[in-house]
């Protein structure tokens, strides 16, 4: 059968169904055959946040979003145009997101009146008119992939589990995906069980030809490569790249790199992927809770190594008091914060900006740190290097603000030059620095960074106190002397409100923008997408994002007054909007959301068009 092959510019498909489905690994097939073939990429993994939830209930849904093309892409997309939808929890969970004339792929077999009545249908909706709107295509995934199978020495229960396989083949022939690479990750991945390797490729095959084969979809579609810049590209996860960002600040400084880290969601993928690399240096330290973690990372840096820890919200507030200990130290202390719903538990597996206050403020006294957020998750990678450059330059605890859905999407990362990467190597003290060349201050600080000196233990005359207690200028001898430690505060806020950073760009491509779009993190996706989408309407608006936001850059304040109205959208009720406000007067207008989910282009798009139509 020949089928029409139909040119696309973009495409958006959620894979949804259970959490023992393989939505994930599903979804992360295909956007790594996506990544082969040069499309630009945005993914946004939705899983429930219980290990196992109850089968077949809309609580239990686990969904992975992939949005690729041929152009420049900013977000994983706003609305479907393929549903995947292994039972009838996952098409009642995502229903309500998709646009009219959407396609949508059922498991038929899942469609039992036991698995309707979990999930509050009345009637199948196979069967009713209700999905009249959409493109529907059943497929029995489970009974089809169990019947090719059927000549394998399989168990029925490892058969069905393949169905994930015969959708992806299904939809690999559909967008004239590549196979070759996930036929070599099946085989590595059950390596020791052939049997599963056998059957997984059988299912995957089997999904494949029912495409060429059947009439139910009688066209394929491709999406040209993007126009990219040349190099060489990895897909690339928010948690790896910043993994590897960290990896290649301790090759530029030259120093060991030790994570001291208690596992947390969605930040334990840091661990795991910097304990493969012990050849490069890295240490890493699984905890016995928050508190030593980040006690053992600190206690890294006193001994010359790049100490980091990572963690979500509720572990920086365990970890606060120590963070406390490293601004009085002034040491090196990169704590990395991969931010999640909350308050306390909240939701682990849903995203929010919400630790921006903590981040600033979070901390007992007087006691200011550097603090990063990346945009995407390629960002990731820079945003490390950046926060540990500010950690060994200036002595400082940095917190990096990244969140769930930075670090758990993914896009195509262009592979950077080794030697172009910014050189970190520190000199440590090793030698007495008293003007009679017998004494060692450890608070006599550098003129230009205001960072003191950085003494390995054991250095033969510069033995120095160490501890909590307010040190006295230069000495660091006990001090509880008023003037001093008035001195000492003011310092190190100085010291971190005089960091360079470089200056906000501003995205204004008229020049006549009376509208500015501020951000921070996550929302600089969503934000991009919706000022392209009221550009390409004739209307004018100008975006900016931040990623320095102590110190925030030295030109934000001038940007700020240049507009009429400054707009501040936020997974949170507004932290960053009310620094904005109380920093530098501006009237700013927050617009926010606390759904444990991502903005869409489309609502900011349609809250922007109201505020410029009001200007």
């Amino acid at each position: 059968m020949t089928k029409q092959i139909r040119q696309l510019d973009r495409v958006v498909i959620r894979f949804a169904g259970d959490s023992g489905d393989g939505m994930q690994l599903t979804g992360d097939r295909f956007t790594s055959e996506t990544a082969q073939l040069g499309n630009d990429i945005s993914t946004l993994p939705n899983f429930p946040a219980e290990i196992r939830a109850p089968a077949g209930t809309l609580p239990g849904v686990s969904s992975f979003q992939v949005h690729f093309a041929d152009y420049d892409i900013l977000t994983p997309g706003d609305s479907p145009n393929v549903l995947v939808a292994m039972n009838p929890a996952a098409l009642k969970a995502n229903l309500a997101d998709l646009p009219r004339g959407a396609d949508i792929i059922v498991n038929t077999d899942e469609f039992t009146k036991r698995n309707l009545a979990k999930v509050g249908y009345a009637s199948n909706p196979l069967d009713d008119d209700s999905l009249a709107g959409y493109a529907v295509h059943p497929v029995a995934l489970t009974s089809m992939t169990v019947g090719a199978l059927a000549e394998l020495s399989v168990a029925k229960k490892d058969a069905e589990r393949a169905k994930n396989m015969f959708a992806l083949g299904l939809l690999s022939w559909m967008y004239s995906r590549p196979y070759e690479s996930t036929i070599r990750f099946l085989e590595r991945k059950f390596a020791k069980r052939p049997e599963l390797v056998a059957a997984n490729i059988a299912a995957f095959r089997a999904g494949w030809n029912f495409g060429e084969t059947t009439e139910d979809f009688a066209v394929r579609y491709e999406v040209k490569p993007a126009k990219m810049q040349p190099g060489t590209y990895r897909n690339i996860t928010g948690n790896a790249a910043l993994s590897l960002g960290l990896v290649a600040a301790g090759v530029r400084s030259g120093l060991p790199v030790f994570l001291g880290a208690y596992p947390i969601t969605p930040a334990s993928d840091i661990l795991h992927e910097l304990s493969k690399h012990k050849k490069l240096g890295v240490v890493t330290m699984q905890a016995e809770d928050e508190i030593a973690a980040v006690g053992a990372a600190l206690g890294a840096s006193y001994g010359g190594a790049l100490g980091i820890t990572t963690t979500s919200g509720p572990g920086v507030a365990l970890k606060s008091e120590t963070i406390s200990l490293a601004v009085a130290l002034e040491l090196p202390l990169v704590i990395v914060d991969v931010q999640r719903a909350g308050p306390s538990t909240g939701m682990p597996t849903k995203t929010e900006q919400a630790d921006l206050n903590m981040a600033l403020y979070g901390r007992h006294g007087e006691a200011p740190v550097a603090v990063i957020a990346p945009k995407s998750p390629s960002d990731c990678f820079h945003a490390a290097l950046e926060a540990a450059r500010i950690a060994l330059t200036y002595r400082t605890p940095v917190l990096l603000l990244s969140d769930n859905y930075v670090a758990n999407g993914s896009e195509p990362w262009l592979l950077p030059d080794v030697d172009s990467l910014p050189d970190l190597r520190v000199e440590f003290a090793t030698a007495p620095n008293d003007e009679d060349g017998r004494t060692f201050l450890p608070y006599l600080r550098d003129p230009v960074t205001l960072a003191r000196p950085w003494a390995v233990p054991g250095t033969p005359g510069l033995e120095h106190r160490i501890g909590g207690l307010e040190k006295a200028d230069k000495t660091g001898d006990i001090s509880y002397d008023p003037a001093n430690h008035d001195f000492m505060v003011r310092t190190r806020a100085t010291r971190i409100e005089t960091i360079p950073v470089p200056d906000i760009e501003v995205e204004d491509p008229d020049g006549d923008a009376r509208v500015l779009v501020l951000g921070w993190g996550s929302t600089y996706g969503p934000i991009g997408a919706a000022c392209r989408g009221l550009r390409q309407r004739g209307l004018s608006v100008a975006q900016a994002h931040l990623r320095h936001l102590a110190p925030m850059p030295a030109n934000l304040g001038q940007v700020l007054r240049s507009y009429d109205r400054v707009v501040v959208p936020e997974m949170n009720l507004g932290q960053l909007a009310q620094v904005i406000r109380g920093r530098y007067l501006v009237d700013a207008i927050a617009y926010n959301q606390v759904r444990g989910l991502p903005f869409t282009a489309a609502e900011l798009e349609t809250m922007l068009e109201e505020v410029l139509k009001n200007v």
